[in-house]
């Protein structure tokens, strides 16, 4: 088997300490990446890349910054859709106000709001935490989706209530293509995960891990949990933010706040419990799923000449997306990421596997 760790010589801390320690990681990671960023953008559909991939790599990003809250810190969030939606607006009263910024700066402005609005509304895990976490978090949603409706400053006093998004031009380089919004949602998504990585790995997640894993212990030996949460809400709700400014931008074009419904939130949490709580690897697999399953109960059923109405399309994904999570939680709680784990080492000890 070519999966061999066999004469490879870590000869310093490094080296060690490498994201992709093993040869055979580092040429599988770069193979896709070379994939994903020279063949996909020119052999892909237009079809495939709007309606797919370009939806999949935001989803990734905001599954990313879900996970690092809830599953690194483990304080649960249902209002990853608020946050989404404050990164949005925030970029579009932006680029209303100063049409001369770069977008770029213009999406990190909105993850900055974004990340001012998880701060205020993680407060509350100081004091509480689980089912009670949950609902505060869910606040958020309702007093978001309440903002955005009824105060017609932040859609710039559109009577529709619906706001379009300006041309994406980012250096004098246009992105309005199909391979050209994959690209940008690419490079940035690749730069989250990157980024998530390190961190995870760094004093920072250390601390995140201690607080999920016994608060009061990681108290005691010096975690200030002020810092520890309000940090783990400000990053999350900052990538949140900056996936809900793509997602406005790149995928939808125009939107209205019902484009950042609570569904949005479940969604969202669905993908990081179906991947792997605390896992980056698990937020690619679970975004892959939530988007793929969809497509998957649309096309098979009229493939298979069996009709189905757009509703009970739509309540065969609930009810496979809520027996998933179940079941999910009951055989393997780690998700996705934790079965291919098991393939990797099954592959690293062949031809004994457990």
């Amino acid at each position: 088997m070519i999966y061999r760790e066999a004469g490879q010589f870590r000869t310093s801390y490094a080296a060690d300490q490498a994201v992709f320690p093993v040869l055979q990681d580092r040429v599988f990671v770069w193979a896709i990446a070379l994939f994903a960023f020279v063949v996909v953008p020119f052999a892909a559909s237009e079809y495939l890349l709007r309606a797919i991939l370009v939806p999949f790599l935001i989803l990734a990003i905001a599954a990313i910054g879900l996970n690092l809250l809830v599953g690194y810190c483990g304080q649960i969030s249902l209002g990853s859709a608020a946050f989404m939606a404050v990164g949005a607006y925030a970029s579009y009263d932006v680029t209303v106000h100063l049409p001369w910024l770069n977008l770029l700066l213009v999406f990190l402005i909105g993850g900055l709001c974004a990340a001012a609005a998880g701060v205020v509304f993680g407060l509350p895990s100081l004091r509480i935490k689980g089912y009670y976490l949950a609902v505060a978090t869910l606040a958020a949603q309702f007093f978001f989706d309440w903002l955005f409706i009824r105060i017609p400053w932040f859609t710039d006093y559109a009577s529709s209530g619906s706001v379009s998004a300006p041309p994406l031009r980012i250096f004098g380089l246009s992105f309005e293509s199909p391979a050209g919004r994959y690209l940008l949602c690419l490079g940035l998504l690749t730069m989250t995960a990157l980024v998530a990585k390190n961190l995870v790995r760094g004093r920072m997640g250390r601390m995140w891990m201690a607080t999920r894993d016994m608060d009061i212990a990681a108290e005691i030996i010096g975690i200030r949990p002020l810092h520890a949460k309000l940090s783990a809400f400000a990053i999350s709700s900052f990538i949140i933010g900056v996936s809900g400014a793509l997602w406005a931008f790149v995928h939808l074009g125009s939107w209205e706040p019902l484009a950042f419904s609570i569904d949005r939130s479940f969604a969202l949490l669905f993908m990081v419990v179906i991947g792997g709580l605390g896992s980056i690897l698990g937020c690619f697999l679970g975004a892959a799923f939530i988007t793929i399953v969809p497509i998957f109960l649309n096309q098979v059923p009229a493939a298979l000449g069996i009709p189905l109405s757009t509703a009970m399309v739509s309540h065969l994904e609930f009810m496979t997306f809520g027996t998933l999570i179940v079941f999910f939680l009951i055989v393997e709680p780690n998700g996705l990421a934790r079965l291919w784990a098991i393939g990797r080492e099954k592959l690293r000890l062949w031809p004994f596997p457990h």
